[in-house]
């Protein structure tokens, strides 16, 4: 007999991993939007959502890198804070209230964010980073993404075209990295104080293997997605609220 949850997890799964690599992004917002909506278990929710960022972050990273679009001083005037902030916020376990909270606001700044970014014109002119900002920014952004189980790039890429510091492709590429790089540093510091709480895990990374490269490939050719992010807008808004609310 066909599993249905299961069959409509994987299915929500892969299309969020299509949207959001196809702009650089892992997921990490429409996974936690997925799971709240679907009423995964709280223990589950940051471990998952870990993993599935750095199995697409990884495919990401690679398209976009590999086809010209990334700016290493962009990206280490930020990873450098945010990388070790990653590993103290996934190291402290967050009470379910609290969690519901951050994680409910979260959902809602990343909706708004995402479209944000979407509407942003590519630009070729851009401005020299700053970097005491950058690295502020960073350790902020590394902190809050350990704790509820994010990569952070929902907020760092709308902020660096917003700022212009770099384009809206090059954005793509940074974001992927560092959402890959404090995935991973955030997934070892939960790890490293908490046991591992995942279920069906294996279903989940088959679903965003073929979302990401998919959305990935496309989206560092010439795929354009923006009925797409206004479907994606309206998730996250009804899973972030459901956070909040329940």
């Amino acid at each position: 007999m066909i599993d249905l949850v299961l069959v409509a997890t994987f299915t929500l799964f892969l299309f969020v991993a299509f949207v959001y690599s196809s702009v650089g992004h892992a997921g990490a917002s429409g996974y936690l939007a997925v799971m709240s909506l679907l009423s995964f278990p709280l223990m589950e929710i940051k471990s998952t959502s870990l993993i599935l960022n750095i199995v697409v972050a990884s495919i990401a990273s690679y398209k976009f890198i590999s086809a010209g679009y990334f700016d290493k001083k962009v990206f280490f005037s930020f990873a450098a804070t945010s990388i070790p902030a990653a590993f103290v916020g996934g190291a402290i376990t967050l009470n379910p209230y609290w969690f519901k909270i951050f994680a409910g606001f979260f959902l809602l700044v990343s909706a708004v964010g995402l479209v944000v970014r979407i509407k942003r014109i590519d630009q070729d002119k851009t401005s020299d980073v700053n970097i005491y900002v950058a690295l502020t920014i960073g350790a902020v952004i590394g902190l809050f993404s350990g704790l509820i189980g994010v990569g952070g790039g929902i907020f760092l890429s709308p902020l660096i075209i917003l700022m212009g510091w770099t384009s809206l492709k090059k954005a793509s590429g940074i974001s992927a990295l560092f959402i890959l790089c404090n995935s991973i540093i955030g997934l070892a510091g939960h790890i490293y104080t908490n046991s591992l709480h995942v279920h069906n895990i294996y279903y989940w990374i088959l679903a965003v293997v073929i979302g990401g490269y998919a959305g990935s490939h496309l989206g560092s050719t010439l795929y354009k997605n923006k009925i797409l992010i206004g479907i994606l807008f309206i998730v996250l808004c009804s899973a972030g609220l459901k956070f909040l609310l329940v």
